[in-house]
């Protein structure tokens, strides 16, 4: 979810997680107020229908090294994190017990992993931590290593919002074999394999450099980009990884099927 998420999609997360029979992880790592943020998300969660939700605090990597945190999420059909500065999800989570077990609960299918704004960002292999500087140039954005729950793509979040066209465009020319995703806010991409459908109010912007026949990016000063493709999706659309090819409208069983 790139930001600011209404019931729709938090609805659709509490759906997918197992609605009344769900169990709700939140982790507000991120936030300069973790147990507030917390416990926001969690009375947000129960009001949409959630089951059983429950905020974990993980300030320390102490917190994400704890046997009794691995047993909470063992027990979890959810798990979302909420927004705020995703270097501190890094620095706390990254390499950790609660790292490799979430890893684990995915690629079994045991849980549904979802996370706005800097929970979206840290899913990213690179990571986008920051950069407003004007133009496309390498010292427009800023990067360093997620978590990558979704290999090959990078997530730039609050994207129309906060105009971050320029910054994706800079990240995706300096790592071109990964696909820029922008998402905008209340939007959200939803994925469980080798595509992706957007949901919500916005649209989501995919940059791809993999056509581009000339990238440059010197050290100061405009990068060279041509020939990149750029994708304007909104809710209906997917977009198959792999192909790196975009469906717009609703998908169709023989569309499905054909692809």
């Amino acid at each position: 979810m790139g930001g600011a998420a209404g019931p729709a999609l938090l609805g659709r997360f509490v759906e997918l997680a197992g609605a009344a029979a769900a169990r709700i992880v939140v982790i507000a790592t991120a936030s300069e107020s973790p147990e507030a943020t917390g416990t926001a998300y969690r009375e947000r969660f129960e009001d949409l229908g959630a089951g059983v939700v429950r905020a974990l605090p993980l300030a320390r990597r102490a917190d994400a090294n704890a046997p009794e945190t691995a047993a909470v999420l063992r027990e979890a059909t959810g798990v979302f994190f909420t927004g705020g500065d995703q270097e501190r999800i890094i620095a706390v989570l990254g390499g950790t017990a609660v790292d490799t077990l979430l890893h684990a609960l995915v690629g079994e299918g045991r849980v549904v992993l979802g996370g706005t704004s800097a929970g979206a960002a840290m899913m990213s292999a690179t990571m986008i931590t920051g950069g407003d500087r004007p133009g496309v140039a390498a010292d427009s954005v800023r990067t360093g290593p997620g978590l990558e729950f979704l290999p090959c793509v990078l997530i730039d979040q609050h994207f129309a919002e906060r105009g971050r066209l320029n910054r994706l465009l800079s990240a995706v020319a300096r790592y071109p074999h990964e696909l820029g995703v922008g998402i905008d806010e209340d939007t959200a991409i939803l994925t469980g394999g080798d595509s992706f459908e957007v949901l919500g109010n916005g649209a989501v912007t995919v940059v791809d450099a993999g056509a581009a026949t000339d990238i440059r990016v010197p050290p100061s000063g405009p990068i060279v980009l041509a020939g990149a493709r750029i994708h304007v999706l909104p809710a209906g659309c997917t977009f198959h990884l792999t192909g790196r090819r975009p469906v717009t409208g609703p998908p169709s069983p023989e569309r499905e099927r054909a692809a």
